[in-house]
């Protein structure tokens, strides 16, 4: 059995001290450390924690991210088309929970056959996890040398692993219900996604990291502008918020904007109330919504009957607006720059997108790459 205590000071040594995570038993000491000793994000599901701890190590940290076995499934996603595309490295502890000659509950027996099968697929290196702190310290610096070559690497934990580490008192402030502030006038023909992606770009400033979220979202603002200031997601659906709590949280100094879509955050709506608990003053997550999946044939979401702004609300944003027209979208945005708070924007926009729409012609890696050159300048 490891001290777990001693572990966690190890893995700050090699400076990993931003955790995101969702809990499981055999990994509770741990995060039971990070939460005492370290930041912690507690994600909504296991996907969330991988987009929060890369969007984290594009900000210059280095991320930890925390996982049940059962788990693993919900950040496969991310996984293999946020990390493998844009080179982004993660150290990963995941669970052994039903391991073979191991009593556990029926719901774990499949993944504690096929774990380490899904590590290998997606082609993240692993290992087992020493039930020693000699041989862990070992274990710790390989994997921090291929985190260095922007290779991921997941330990796989089994039980009894980790020595008991006992829970500090946390104190959850509750904070105060934002009044949503509405237009009282709706046009009977939406802006188009790509002029309210330009009111956006053009406002940008020195400071301002722009993420769009996978799909149109993202074309749509390469052909604005294809600049170091952006991201095109690519894959990982849903997660594009995640990744900028992950960047602003690690970069106060820059302000965040993460470009969403009504299908995307529909996917992954439980990262509103995450990005409510622990967004910073300096993110921005704006809503372009046209309730449907525009870049796979225009078929419906059920965004028509959901009060997005609403639900930021009550989520914990500081400041939510629901927006009619590109005039608003602009005040709205530039005030967020003048006085920044943690904003949540939704804009009605039609459906359709620009005709002869590109892709761009750079690779995800090298998009990553550009953008962290410009926010470590």
């Amino acid at each position: 059995m490891i001290d777990t205590r001693k572990f966690g000071d190890e893995l700050k040594s090699l400076g990993y001290d931003f955790f995101a995570g969702v809990p499981c038993s055999f990994l509770k000491d741990l995060i039971n450390y990070a939460i005492n000793e370290c930041e912690y994000v507690g994600a909504a599901n296991e996907g969330d924690a991988v987009a929060i701890a890369s969007g984290a190590h594009m900000g210059g940290r280095k991320a930890v991210v925390l996982m049940q076995n059962s788990g693993l499934t919900n950040a496969v996603s991310p996984l293999t088309s946020l990390n493998y595309c844009f080179k982004l490295p993660v150290l990963g502890f995941v669970s052994l929970r039903g391991e073979a000659g191991v009593a556990d509950e029926p719901q774990h027996e499949l993944m504690g056959q096929i774990t380490t099968q899904m590590l290998d697929i997606m082609r993240i290196e692993w290992a087992y996890l020493a039930d020693n702190l000699e041989d862990a310290r070992v274990q710790l610096q390989f994997a921090d040398s291929l985190i260095s070559k922007n290779v991921p690497f997941f330990f796989v934990v089994k039980k009894g692993t980790f020595a008991k580490e006992s829970l500090r008192d946390q104190k959850t402030v509750a904070k105060k219900r934002a009044q949503v502030i509405k237009s009282d006038t709706f046009s009977d023909v939406p802006p188009t996604r790509y002029a309210a992606l330009e009111v956006l770009n053009r406002l940008k400033d020195s400071k301002t990291v722009q993420l769009a979220t996978t799909g149109f979202t993202g074309r749509e603002l390469y052909e604005v502008e294809d600049s170091k200031q952006n991201l095109y997601m690519v894959g990982s659906m849903g997660c594009i918020s995640s990744l900028g709590l992950g960047l602003s949280l690690s970069r106060p100094d820059k302000k965040v904007i993460s470009v969403d879509g009504d299908g995307a955050l529909l996917m992954r709506m439980g990262n509103m109330a995450t990005n409510g608990s622990y967004g910073p003053s300096n993110f921005l997550h704006l809503v372009l919504d046209n309730h449907c999946h525009d870049s796979t044939g225009g078929q419906e979401t059920v965004s028509a009957g959901v009060d997005f702004a609403e639900i930021a609300a009550a989520c914990g944003y500081d400041h939510v607006e629901a927006i009619s027209d590109l005039e608003h979208l602009e005040s709205s945005i530039m005030a967020w720059h003048k006085e920044p708070k943690l904003t949540f924007l939704h804009l009605l926009v039609s459906k359709g997108a620009k005709e002869d729409l590109s892709r761009p012609n750079i690779k995800p890696y090298e998009v990553k790459e550009r953008l962290m050159e410009f926010i470590h300048d």
